[in-house]
């Protein structure tokens, strides 16, 4: 009597687990590797200096994962980027205020979530970023000495120390066939990427502090391997 218990509690048991399993279906999660290249425009918002967006490239690596059950996917990405920016300024000889160009290089380490508006060909982006970015540069060093503007005794090489580390938030759209896809994608600083300027002590009669935000607009073409 209790060998046939133990064998219909077997029996029940394994038609449990069969029928559990057969009502799961089996979902094929793919994984991609993906370069992307394009153009970026970079721009920093501030009250402190008279600033104009300009043209820049990035390039990097992104690793994606198609979820097909979910309503969206998600990847990593990895971008390195040259952004330049015009500043205003006017030398001592010449009181007319012209735009001075920097350069910046930048690491950016992103993870984005897809949201799915077309199934896998237009997706909504939305996610963190982490970056590592170089001091301003001057592009013409022969622009050294210059005042910046709405300052009295500025120079443009004393800008060039700014934060090194920023936090982004990225949001965009990419749309596409197969293994290719366009993006457009707007990225903002929410940290101060001109904080570090004000550990210096420039005796300026501007007493104002150094608060700027990064404005990023990147479009890349991304192959997917």
């Amino acid at each position: 009597m209790k060998k046939t218990k133990h064998l219909l509690l077997v029996v029940i048991c394994t038609a449990f687990v069969t029928v559990s399993f057969a009502q799961h279906k089996n979902y094929n999660i793919k994984n991609g590797i993906g370069i992307q290249g394009g153009i970026t425009q970079f721009d920093i918002i501030t009250d402190n200096f008279e600033t104009k967006s300009s043209t820049g490239f990035l390039g990097g690596l992104t690793a994606s994962v198609d979820i097909p059950h979910r309503w969206y996917n998600v990847s990593y990405n990895i971008q390195l980027s040259e952004n330049n920016i015009d500043i205003a300024a006017f030398s001592l000889t010449n009181p007319t205020k012209e735009f001075v160009e920097y350069k910046m290089f930048t690491a950016q380490i992103s993870f984005l979530f897809h949201i799915k508006l077309i199934s896998n060909n237009v997706t909504l982006d939305v996610g963190p970023m982490l970056q590592y970015n170089s001091e301003l540069e001057l592009k013409d060093e022969s622009k050294e000495g210059y005042i910046v503007a709405n300052y009295d005794n500025l120079l443009t090489e004393d800008i060039t120390d700014i934060s090194k580390f920023n936090a982004n938030g990225a949001i965009g759209i990419s749309g596409g066939f197969g293994s290719f896809l366009l993006r457009a994608q707007y990225v903002y600083g929410f940290t101060n990427i001109l904080g570090k300027l004000n550990d210096n002590d420039f005796n300026l009669n501007n007493s104002d502090r150094f608060e700027g935000n990064q404005s990023l607009m990147a479009f890349t073409a991304i192959i997917t391997f």
